[in-house]
């Protein structure tokens, strides 16, 4: 294999086909890892995680022209205050990260990604790789645990979080059958009292590029009606939620979809549609409507609505929130992976 780093996204376009499809047959075929997701990522650094002055080191294995592998990586200190080199879309608002590589390929790939960090000209001073979100399926995690043993290197493997995942087979009535009863009975009840209520309900999803500003501000307006998340949306991270919208739709894969009651939008999940799965990127909803959990109306319907278009799984991602449970989420966990150049630093 042959290395190449690159400092802009743009010098790597004319191969964005290519890491697509590249990606699709990839030890994580995840949305995140989309060249167009990652390059809006770095725009604003994932929404100010990062300071502006972090260097992007986006290094790709080619066979001579065949594009054969990608490390979206960039150099920065971590958080604690080490020269680092991490994933682009590390930490915060990237659920899943990973190299972008087959797995036949994975061994061979880490190794002469290594050697090449360690010697590429300009390269910013770096001490650890320290690398974030890696699914616990990944087989990246075993590979480099073997890669820094081979070469003595400490090696640190930690759990971040769960992300539960439902995976869908069958019909609504189907999966309903799957969950607790308890559950299955709260569900059915709520779907019914929204469909008997004089309260009208609907739901739509955003297709319509002259409005994707506007239903995305809605958006973030019912986010911030969350007192958690209100701090979390500063100028920089509602801009990276713009960004990323706009991306997926271009791409085709923004699955923005609102809950109204009487016209008005009570709530809404932003999600994607990509490569057959629903992957749930965040919710918001209006709290006048509390009374009707138009959360839980909003979720019930799109799981419905995944099971009558054959979509195969509906991910949670990232978070152990308590109603992630209660439709049936099944854990997975994300990890994070530090390997030290020894003797450096």
């Amino acid at each position: 294999m042959e290395f190449k780093i690159y400092d802009h996204f743009n010098a790597l376009t004319d191969y964005f086909d290519d890491w697509n499809q590249l990606l699709r047959e990839s030890v994580s075929p995840v949305p995140f890892l989309t060249p167009e997701y990652l390059a809006a990522w770095w725009e604003t650094r994932g929404g100010g995680e990062w300071p502006a002055d972090s260097k992007l080191v986006l290094v790709a294995a080619f066979e001579g022209d065949r594009l054969v592998g990608v490390a979206p990586l960039f150099a920065a200190k971590n958080r604690a205050e080490q020269p680092a080199l991490m994933f682009v879309g590390a930490i915060e608002v990237s659920d899943f990260l990973d190299f972008i590589v087959t797995p036949a390929n994975l061994p061979a790939f880490l190794s002469g990604l290594l050697d090449f960090l360690l010697n590429a000209p300009g390269l910013p001073q770096w001490e650890v790789l320290d690398l974030s979100n890696l699914l616990d399926s990944s087989p990246t995690l075993p590979a480099l645990q073997a890669e820094a043993e081979r070469r003595g290197w400490p090696h640190e493997q930690t759990r971040l979080q769960p992300s539960p995942v439902i995976h869908l087979a069958g019909d609504f009535e189907t999966y309903l059958a799957g969950l607790d009863k308890k559950q299955r009975h709260e569900i059915r009840r709520k779907l019914r009292n929204a469909e008997a209520d004089p309260v009208e309900p609907g739901l739509y999803v955003v297709e319509d590029p002259a409005a994707l500003d506007a239903e995305v501000d809605a958006f973030i307006d019912m986010m911030a009606q969350d007192p958690e998340k209100k701090d979390f949306l500063t100028g920089p991270m509602r801009q990276h939620i713009h960004n990323t919208a706009r991306i997926a739709l271009e791409k085709s894969w923004l699955h923005l979809a609102f809950y109204t009651l009487n016209g008005k939008k009570a709530a809404a999940n932003f999600s994607f549609l990509w490569e057959n799965r629903i992957w749930l990127y965040n919710s918001g909803w209006d709290w006048e409507f509390r009374a009707y959990s138009p959360g839980w109306l909003l979720l019930a319907n799109l799981i419905r609505w995944a099971t009558e278009h054959g979509i195969s799984e509906f991910d949670f991602m990232r978070g152990d929130e308590d109603y992630k449970y209660k439709f049936g989420g099944v854990d997975r966990f994300v990890e994070r992976v530090i390997v030290k150049v020894k003797g450096d630093g």
